[in-house]
């Protein structure tokens, strides 16, 4: 999809060059062109020129409803009764095209059905790039404006990252002379775009491409002559096939940087590394291979970390999309296209099916309710396969955790009881004992207690345990009366040894007493610093369970731990 973006745009400082150029008056005087520096652009400016696209709202909603008038100087004597300035003549005449005149996709895939003259495109309402490039070029001479139509390669339909550009040259695009410089736009593709195949032609408005600045320009569109990029130093062809396609949505989003700036990239020791930068919080998704499989992406403040692990060798097609994080924006936005080589595999990683982006902690998660969480590295590495995890939750969020594994045998059900989890006020401590090695996914997941719906996921982590000796039991289970406040000191195991002396040690609050049912009833004594202590035999018993008495004057005891103990 394509975005209407309104930006208030700066003038860049220019460096002059001159050459020559054809002008609308007969006389064909000289002109001296600007050129702009290429790098570094002011990345607050999408513009080649000062503009508040605000001051063509009535000029714009005026030109895309003129109808559709088949003489060229006709259709230009109404679009100039709104537009005076040289500016407004070229807006008028770029908004009328954009929305007007059609990609003809039948034409693209037969060269005999092309018709590019103005007279025709106005007739059909339809063509191809050349045909857009010279009406555009036909209605500035009428309106007095210098106009050029150019040609040369472009990074658009069929273009896949690493091709070789050469041959000939595929589409058109025009410049404008305005305010003493030469301006670039392209109005096929602010007009809309087209699917896959190629085949349909979807109208939607593309600001990006009116007025664009030259360093930007550069990167889809690579003119014949290379004087009309407008940038000083200038691009070579190589340069342009190895440099990244950057879309239109990158910059109009408000992404500003990528540290692997060219189209194909390669893995080192399994794994690849990217970092976008952007001008506020953004969301990302990530694919490869068109499966949201093999990343792991870290959400930054201000962009993202995305690790990408191949499952094997060979050559992967990557793909980022972003988003406002906005509740009212759901659609992500294609950005970035990679070619990634793979010449080995990190065996070390393997990333669950089942994972949750982003992983680790981030604005995204604070934003959700849990704040303060750590470990902040977002893969956890447990070599005795046990770690903790902390975080504060704001107020009135339930949270509970899930231990998630495509390729473990336990059940989803029993790898809940490997995470112990204790409240404390807004404190919570995550204990997570693994059943055995592997690679799994912690979910932290969370709902307002106001709110109606469902659970969602405000926090993962990747736990990774290489040690293959690893093989710790399930914690106790736990019942509705296991509630904030409670904490259990011992025993952690919620398998315990048969014959054998085990102590207990914990705090369950407000209630008049607790009690150990093993055979017999052990009662708990209250320690001085609030925890209930006390040891049983677990001899000839099958089930150990803590039960507490409410008030001293009720006789029933509810059960809120319960533990099995090994076979005799």
């Amino acid at each position: 999809g394509q975005l209407w973006v309104e930006e208030h745009s700066q003038a860049v400082d220019p460096l002059t060059d001159p050459f020559w150029s054809p002008p609308i008056s007969s006389d064909y005087r000289m002109t001296l062109p600007h050129l702009f520096l290429a790098y570094p652009w002011d990345k607050s400016n999408l513009k080649s020129m000062q503009i508040d696209l605000n001051q063509f709202k009535e000029l714009d909603a005026y030109a895309s409803k003129v109808s559709h008038i088949l003489l060229a100087e006709d259709l230009v004597s109404v679009l100039l009764q709104k537009a005076h300035s040289d500016l407004e003549k070229v807006r008028a005449i770029w908004i009328w095209i954009c929305y007007h005149i059609e990609y003809d996709t039948e034409a693209y895939h037969h060269k005999d059905k092309r018709r590019c003259e103005p007279a025709d495109v106005l007739l059909l309402g339809k063509s191809v790039c050349s045909g857009y490039a010279q009406l555009f070029q036909q209605m500035c001479s009428i309106a007095g404006v210098q106009c050029k139509q150019l040609s040369g390669f472009s990074k658009g339909y069929s273009y896949k990252p690493g091709m070789v550009i050469g041959g000939e040259t595929d589409h058109a695009w025009n410049a404008v002379y305005l305010d003493g410089r030469w301006h670039l736009l392209d109005s096929t593709w602010g007009s809309g775009y087209v699917d896959n195949t190629c085949r349909n032609f979807t109208f939607r408005y593309n600001e990006f491409y009116f007025l664009t600045h030259p360093a930007l320009f550069i990167n889809a569109h690579f003119p014949e002559d290379n004087k009309w990029q407008l940038l000083k130093p200038t691009m070579t062809l190589q340069q342009y096939e190895r440099n990244i396609n950057y879309s239109s949505d990158f910059y109009t989003l408000g992404l500003l940087a990528v540290s692997a700036e060219t189209a194909v990239i390669e893995t080192e020791n399994g794994k690849a590394i990217i970092f976008i930068e952007s001008r506020s919080p953004m969301l990302f998704l990530s694919e490869l291979n068109r499966e949201q499989k093999h990343c792991l992406m870290i959400l930054k403040k201000n962009g993202m970390k995305l690790e990408v692990y191949p499952p094997q060798t060979g050559t992967h097609r990557l793909d980022i999309f972003t988003r406002l994080p906005k509740k009212t924006e759901k659609d992500y936005k294609h950005v970035l296209e990679y070619s990634l080589k793979c010449s080995s595999v990190d065996k070390r990683i393997h990333l669950p099916k089942m994972l949750i982006q982003p992983v680790g902690p981030s604005w995204l998660s604070e934003e959700k309710g849990v704040l303060e969480a750590l470990p902040l590295s977002p893969i956890i590495h447990m070599e005795d396969g046990r770690c903790i995890v902390t975080f504060t939750q704001s107020k009135d969020l339930g949270v509970f955790a899930t231990l998630d594994s495509d390729s473990s045998t336990v059940a989803e059900e029993m790898r809940r009881r490997h995470i112990w989890k204790t409240c404390q006020g807004s404190q919570v401590e995550l204990k997570i004992h693994l059943p055995h090695a592997g690679h799994f996914a912690l979910h932290i997941w969370a709902k307002n207690d106001a709110d109606p719906g469902s659970n969602h996921c405000v926090l993962s982590y990747l736990l990774s345990c290489p040690n293959k000796s690893v093989e710790w039991p399930p914690f106790p289970k736990w019942y509705s009366d296991w509630q904030e406040g409670c904490e259990l000191v011992a025993p952690l195991s919620g398998v315990l040894p048969a014959n054998r002396d085990v102590q207990f040690k914990l705090k369950i609050p407000n209630v008049a007493g607790v009690s150990v049912k093993c055979g017999k009833i052990q009662p708990l004594t209250l320690s001085r610093d609030g925890f209930w202590e006390g040891t049983c035999h677990t001899s000839g018993a099958a089930i150990v369970s803590v039960r507490v008495l409410k008030c001293v004057s009720e006789s029933t005891f509810w059960t809120v731990l319960e533990y099995k103990v090994e076979n005799q």
